[in-house]
């Protein structure tokens, strides 16, 4: 069901571009002693120390990267940076082994008082193996010390047209020389939209109104194994697993078209059955060489995932009160998918005692994808379901990544730093229709340059900049040539031969006492792509392909700061955003039809503000209301204007002892509501209104148990994590 109603869905995704324009790839990123600054900007990042805030007592890993400041989410799934599309997350500086959707349940049902600080970089070096404008969040683990055994469970319960449960319990335990942690969490869930998507033409007007209702239940964790194999070697492995099952999901669509001289009534419904598997492991080999901090860093890792969907899909005429009538369409289609990815990573850090450090390394990944595709529709005359041979394909698809990079990083005086960097990647690629002469292939390769500089003009002014370029790669569903239904009319058609665009990023800094920060940045994407809207008639057909270019430049300010002794905490931004899209498209690339053509060729400002605000109540420092607040004004997007979004929430948090009990209510005045408006200059239009029922309250129990003095496992980078990240 997520598939098919990705005209909606992929605006949770795009839609938080007026914060961003608005689920990390690095070498090893070393453990940083703790100093008394709360929020500061380093080189290339910047560091919220949260060891001891009041903000992380009692609360969730996601729940503190939503207070950390740059840091933002609209849809309580994916994590926003600001002036970044997405946000990819990094521990101890290794991205995490997981697909985004089980980081983001893994973030959720982990306690925030493990976590040291949060070091949020804006503008990725070269070492770091990212897509596009991707930011990194890279959260620092506590270090402690003892042997022992320690763990936590949490339950907690949310309300919202329906109920969700989720639970987790982690432990972690060292002996001597070996270090297991191991963490097991489930969910159960009925994901629900409520949509109204209207479109037409002078002549005529098509309206689709109804609801989606997908109930999941998902369970996974991850079982790590750390071994020191002298004082200077490390070898770890770890293993992730995750599996999400869907059943008897249901779309209700009903459909309106007017022309001049006649009124027709259908309705759509869609059920859907879908189940995922994700399954990984990696094996970590680390040498210190030096006493500076020097060190080899080599992965092996191997990634398997699974996915499985059926859609019976029925249209049947109805009259004005949505009542069914004839039969006018029925089929059942399945889209099933592959993928396998190996790969290796291998990183050398070198350290002098001149304060400079040489970096280099090299990665290879090869993955391999297999979706067999079949769509049958039924004959009305004999209720026979026949295959549709327009429809039903077996696209292959083999992909080999590589790249390596150098980066130099010198510290010239207590003021000034620069570090220079520049990635080589290779991209060979070969995706084809078994049983037709449908073949792509594709050899490219991309020089990636980055530059940084940052200044301390004096002890409470920091100046830094810093330029980076970016290869955007699409994700491996997307180049899949299968249409996904909402009704007849409406559907997605992803598209083989889309390419990959390239991302130019500029941003400049200034810090004031380490708690204020203006950032100014520039973003230019050549040749991007993305699901663009093609009509003629009552057909709308979002067509998954290159559009055009994309520019976003943003300037924001904004603090982090503690007021009346550490009773008020709060962070904050506020800032204005000149997006401009260029997109032209009125062929569609994979059939050749041709459509009324799409222009876009605007620019628009946006503004957006974000706080967010922790009260303690109490003189024993058990009692803490929570005040969160974000804006986004009107912005153009690729698929037309998004009209503004608010939410404001609130909560309070009660520590005792071991205990930590929190209430949370989202979105109190349900203005989290995405609607989307593009009119053309011929008149063709297109209304999306999409209600994924925000408002919510939540009531999480926490328990800590155990040796509160364990020392922690290392973190470990796995090689796949650039296929991972497409496989969402």
């Amino acid at each position: 069901m997520k598939k098919l109603v990705l005209p909606i869905f992929v605006l949770s995704t795009v839609y938080f571009n007026a914060q961003t324009q608005d689920s990390v790839k690095a070498s090893e990123i070393q453990e940083i002693t703790l100093t008394k600054k709360v929020f500061e900007k380093k080189s290339d990042r910047f560091v919220y120390d949260v060891a001891s805030s009041p903000v992380a007592k009692g609360n969730t890993a996601f729940g503190l990267l939503k207070e950390t400041p740059l840091v933002s989410t609209t849809d309580e799934s994916t994590l926003k940076i600001l002036g970044k599309s997405n946000a990819l997350i990094y521990i101890n500086g290794r991205k995490s082994n997981m697909s985004a959707e089980a980081v983001t349940e893994l973030l959720k049902n982990t306690p925030a008082e493990n976590i040291s600080k949060i070091e949020v970089i804006t503008v990725p070096g070269s070492e770091f193996n990212v897509e596009s404008s991707d930011g990194i969040i890279n959260i620092i683990l506590k270090k402690k010390l003892d042997d022992g055994v320690s763990g936590n469970f949490r339950l907690a319960n949310t309300q919202s047209k329906y109920n969700q449960q989720n639970g987790a319990v982690s432990l972690n335990i060292r002996k001597n020389k070996l270090g297991i942690a191991t963490s097991l969490s489930s969910r159960s869930q009925t994901h629900t939209e409520n949509l109204h998507l209207q479109n037409g033409t002078p002549q005529m007007d098509n309206s689709s109104k109804g609801s989606v209702a997908f109930p999941n239940q998902s369970v996974g964790g991850y079982l790590n194994f750390d071994y020191e194999l002298s004082e200077k070697q490390n070898l770890a492995l770890s293993l992730n697993s995750y599996h999400n099952k869907g059943k008897d999901g249901l779309s209700d669509i009903f459909n309106t078209t007017v022309r001049a001289d006649q009124t027709l009534y259908s309705v759509t419904r869609n059920l859907n059955d879908e189940s995922s598997s994700n399954n990984s492991l990696n094996l970590n080999y680390e040498l210190k060489t030096d006493d500076l901090g020097s060190k080899l860093n080599i992965n092996a890792a191997y990634l398997n995932f699974r996915k499985k969907q059926f859609t019976h899909n029925t249209t049947n005429t109805s009259n004005a009160q949505a009542e069914t009538l004839d039969l006018l369409q029925e089929f059942r289609q399945k889209t099933p998918q592959k993928i396998e990815n190996y790969a290796a990573t291998a990183d050398y850090i070198q350290k002098f005692k001149n304060d400079f450090t040489v970096s280099v390394g090299a990665n290879i990944g090869q993955t391999k994808t297999d979706n067999d595709t079949s769509l049958e529709n039924k004959d009305l005359s004999t209720g026979n379901f026949i295959q549709d041979p327009n429809q039903s394909n077996h696209f292959v698809y083999d992909e080999t990544l590589s790249g390596a990079y150098v980066t130099l990083e010198k510290k010239f005086s207590d003021k000034l730093s620069a570090k220079l960097g520049t990635r080589l990647e290779g991209t060979r690629s070969n995706g084809e229709i078994l049983g037709t002469d449908l073949s792509i292939e594709r050899r490219y390769t991309n020089l990636l340059p980055y530059a940084s500089l940052s200044y301390g003009i004096s002890k409470n002014h920091n100046l830094s900049y810093s330029y980076s370029s970016r290869v955007r790669r699409p994700s491996f569903w997307e180049l899949n040539p299968v249409r996904l239904y909402l009704t007849p009319t409406n559907y997605i058609q992803n598209n083989p031969f889309v390419k990959a665009a390239e991302v130019y990023n500029h941003e400049l800094t200034y810090m004031y006492k380490n708690a204020y920060f203006l950032i100014v940045g520039h973003s230019l994407t050549r040749d991007d792509y993305a699901q663009v809207p093609l009509q003629n008639g009552t057909e709308l057909r979002y067509i998954r392909t290159n559009y055009g270019d994309k520019a976003a430049t943003t300037a924001s300010l904004g603090m982090q700061k503690s007021f009346f002794k550490g009773i008020l905490t709060t962070n904050g931004s506020v800032g204005l955003q000149l997006s401009k899209v260029d997109a032209y498209l009125d062929t569609d690339p994979l059939t050749g039809d041709t459509f009324d053509p799409f222009t876009i060729n605007t620019t628009t400002s946006s503004l957006f503000v974000q706080t967010n605000n922790t009260l303690r109540l109490s003189s024993k420092k058990d009692w803490f209301l929570g005040v969160n607040y974000f804006y986004i004004g009107s912005q153009i997007l690729n698929i037309g204007t998004l009209k503004p979004l608010s939410s404001l929430d609130v909560s309070i948090k009660k520590l005792w002892n071991d205990w930590t009990f929190n209430l949370q209510v989202r979105d109190i005045f349900k203005t989290n509501v995405v609607k989307v408006e593009d009119l053309q200059s011929n008149g063709n239009y297109n209304y999306v209104t999409n209600n994924n029922y925000n408002q919510s309250i939540e009531l999480s129990v926490t328990y800590s148990f155990g040796n509160k003095k364990l020392k922690k496992i290392r973190d470990i980078k796995d090689a796949n994590t650039e296929a991972k990240s497409r496989t969402q």
